[in-house]
């Protein structure tokens, strides 16, 4: 006689896994955000439509997700005008959260909740990274989507995880919804750069904006999800990101903060650089086999000299993420006044995205850009 078969437990998720929007059941610091959609649920006249803005890797797509899976676990809604009426006497709700336990949470999880459309950029299996715009024909099914009964008979909800990547044609598909949105259907709009946006779709939603995480929160957060990350190296992440859990995720898989020191190292030589060091940086950044090492560092070198350039003028300098930075900026301050060092950034600025768009020589980008540092600091 065989013996019965038992199921294997569950894998653990992975850290990407856990902290993945559609699978993260926590959302730290951002309570504000949270009591703001929960009073607007609980008012009973929720906005059909919500532009949640912020700089990336700080939680939005989290929060839409965790709004979702609140609304598609609710009881099917009632006639009002955006399909949510409270029944007389229901005590307020105090919180979005949905256990993982939950099998609306479970269905969301695994893409499967027949009432829940997400939107986003997919992926160029040719070139290995996300294509740069969501494509129209994804967002043309939004208006279906949320005019179509609900499968549960209770709301129907679409977030677009990235919505400043639409092209103007999947930009005036949107709009079309806003100007007529169905009953009982959310639209979440997740945004890094809300403004960019047309005007006419950002004046037809609830607009949220969330504040960057702060340090210890990114700091307790790396040691959650990231505990490979050495701790005396989640302080100087948690700067560099400026309260981006996810920039400072990003940067840590990248050897950022390796380059950061390396190159604040250089820079620490001016008015003069290392001839030598400076070839030898260059080669580094542009080896075949580390395609995403340019890009990392040029990122960083960019955000350094903003960083300075916002310091100076306001006439005091950041905290440091290495030592060694504020005695750099101070004596690069008493070389040159604000505008020149603005001229320098912006001129680093044009060079780097001339690499990209002209297909330049990446290492003679590096030493030209170091090349406008030693002058401008002589």
């Amino acid at each position: 006689m065989s013996k019965p078969r038992t199921s294997a437990p569950a894998a653990a998720p992975t850290a990407e896994e856990a902290l993945a929007p559609r699978r993260n059941p926590d959302l730290v610091g951002h309570e504000d955000a949270e009591r703001l959609l929960l009073d607007a649920w609980n008012s009973g006249r929720l906005p059909h439509a919500w532009l949640i803005g912020g700089t990336p890797g700080i939680g939005k797509a989290t929060l839409a997700f965790r709004f979702a899976r609140f609304v598609l676990a609710q009881d099917p809604p009632g006639d009002s005008l955006f399909g949510n009426s409270l029944l007389g006497g229901a005590a307020p709700v105090t919180s979005l959260h949905v256990g993982p336990d939950h099998p609306v949470f479970r269905r969301v999880a695994s893409g499967g909740h027949a009432d829940l459309l997400t939107i986003e950029r997919q992926r160029d299996e040719k070139k290995g990274r996300l294509k740069r715009d969501i494509a129209v024909d994804d967002v043309r099914k939004i208006g279906p989507f949320l005019r179509r009964t609900s499968a549960e008979g209770g709301w129907r909800v679409a977030v677009i995880d990235g919505a400043d990547r639409m092209n103007l044609s999947g930009l005036n598909a949107i709009l079309k919804i806003l100007e007529e949105p169905p009953p009982g259907a959310l639209l979440l709009l997740v945004s890094d750069n809300p403004g960019g946006m047309l005007p006419t779709i950002r004046s037809r939603c609830r607009k949220l904006t969330l504040k960057p995480l702060d340090e210890e929160t990114v700091i307790d957060l790396l040691g959650q999800h990231r505990p490979d990350i050495a701790a005396d190296d989640r302080p100087a992440l948690a700067r560099l990101s400026e309260g981006s859990v996810g920039r400072a995720i990003d940067l840590a898989d990248a050897g950022g903060l390796a380059l950061y020191r390396e190159m604040i190292g250089l820079l620490s030589d001016l008015p003069r650089i290392d001839i030598v060091a400076a070839h030898a940086f260059g080669d580094k950044l542009t080896r075949k086999q580390d395609d995403g090492m340019f890009e990392t560092a040029t990122e960083l070198l960019v955000w350094w000299l903003a960083r300075f350039a916002r310091s100076l003028a306001r006439g005091s300098w950041p905290a440091e993420v290495v030592p060694g930075e504020a005695a750099l900026m101070t004596r690069l301050a008493n070389a040159r006044g604000l505008e020149r060092w603005v001229e320098v950034w912006e001129k680093v600025q044009r060079l780097f995205a001339r690499a990209e768009s002209a297909n330049l020589d990446r290492k003679q980008v590096v030493l030209n850009a170091l090349s406008a540092l030693e002058t401008a600091a002589a």
